[in-house]
């Protein structure tokens, strides 16, 4: 089995964790420019904020359908060489009030703002990538109808996370496709809902070139767009699914390497949260503090029904009492992201 070569998860993503000062707080140690960077409130109730290259210094909310919104004067200054800098207490409270505690997760693409992909039948405003992740965020302007769009990975999309950004139309949520839903069916990341046939992605599997969209919750005309896409890399990311069993000592989900980053959600019945977790705000077993992309509640903490053990080659589930992460015969999806099981250094994984 072929590896990717990552020496450690701070070479294309990493987790941050700060205290607001409500001023200027200028956050280093990254370890590279945040290409995207999506911030979260862990002490309080404030809504989720994501930034990234090509957009400057506008956010969007993961946990709201509405458009993107300026940061600028109120809580967002740039992405930087080893991090980030916030100014002032951000929207709501929800990146830098003084004595609030956030965690911001970082991933690196390509170079700056990119450029324009033009493979798809819809040339993108601009799209940056990082093959040797798996990772590319591109812009652009709905066309209306069936459409494709260029990705630049080089490699088939494994998960696809699309937000419209501007307009005003019927439908404004974040759609979320997953190999493991197949083409005719996405999860949306501001809902709870399970997935539901849509004809978003045209009911098309996405090549190694482009992925399809099909209406105007993807491709609305004249409306601006974002798409974040993920090739799966052997010994850093993956993206599956499990089945719950219901019991304390639950399903354990194989990765193949000790995840940095777990992303979950029930795609099977309506009512289950998305569900994150890392290894900087989980340092240990049990892994219990969660954060939900869908909510803008502050993070759970000791809620042994929604806790996981991080282990050195996948993660395993220790709830059982409600839908979020091991209901007995519901179907869950994931993305996880971490280190090389062994990289260049010949060092492996150790266990927690």
């Amino acid at each position: 089995m072929a590896y990717t070569t990552i020496n450690k998860s701070t070479d294309y993503f990493n987790t941050k964790l700060y205290t607001g000062n409500g001023s200027t707080n200028a956050q280093t140690g990254v370890g590279f420019q945040p290409d995207w960077l999506w911030v979260k409130c862990r002490s309080d109730a404030n809504g989720h904020q994501l930034f990234d290259a090509l957009r400057t210094t506008y956010s969007l909310s993961s946990n709201e359908s509405a458009n993107e919104a300026n940061r600028a004067s109120d809580g967002f200054t740039s992405l930087d060489s080893d991090g980030f800098t916030m100014n002032g207490s951000g929207s709501g409270g929800s990146t830098n009030v003084n004595g609030r505690t956030y965690a911001a997760w970082n991933w690196k693409a390509g170079t700056g703002a990119g450029s324009s992909n033009t493979d798809g039948s819809i040339n993108t405003t601009s799209t940056s990538v990082n093959s040797s992740a798996g990772f590319s965020i591109s812009t652009y302007t709905g066309y209306g109808g069936a459409s494709t769009v260029g990705h630049g990975l080089g490699a088939v999309p494994k998960m696809i996370i699309v937000k419209k950004r501007s307009g005003s139309s019927y439908d404004e949520s974040w759609y979320v496709y997953h190999q493991a839903l197949g083409n005719t069916h996405a999860l949306s990341l501001n809902s709870t809902g399970a997935s539901s046939d849509v004809n978003v992605w045209n009911d098309t599997t996405p090549t190694s070139s482009v992925f399809s969209v099909g209406n105007d919750s993807t491709n609305r005309s004249g409306n601006l767009f974002v798409a974040y896409c993920f090739a799966e890399k052997t010994g850093y990311s993956k993206f599956g699914s499990y089945t719950g069993n219901g019991n304390a000592d639950g399903t354990f989900v194989y990765t193949g390497f000790k995840p940095a980053y777990i992303m979950y959600k029930n795609s099977s019945e309506t009512g289950g949260h998305w569900q994150v977790y890392d290894n900087k705000r989980n340092p240990s077993n049990l892994a219990d503090n969660v954060l939900r992309p869908n909510l803008s509640n502050a993070e759970g903490d000791g809620d042994t029904d929604e806790s996981i053990d991080i282990l050195s080659n996948g993660f395993k589930c220790r709830g059982f009492s409600n839908n979020n992460n091991n209901k007995s015969g519901v179907t869950y999806i994931y993305m996880a992201i971490g280190q090389s099981l062994v990289g260049s250094n010949n060092v492996p994984c150790t266990a927690r």
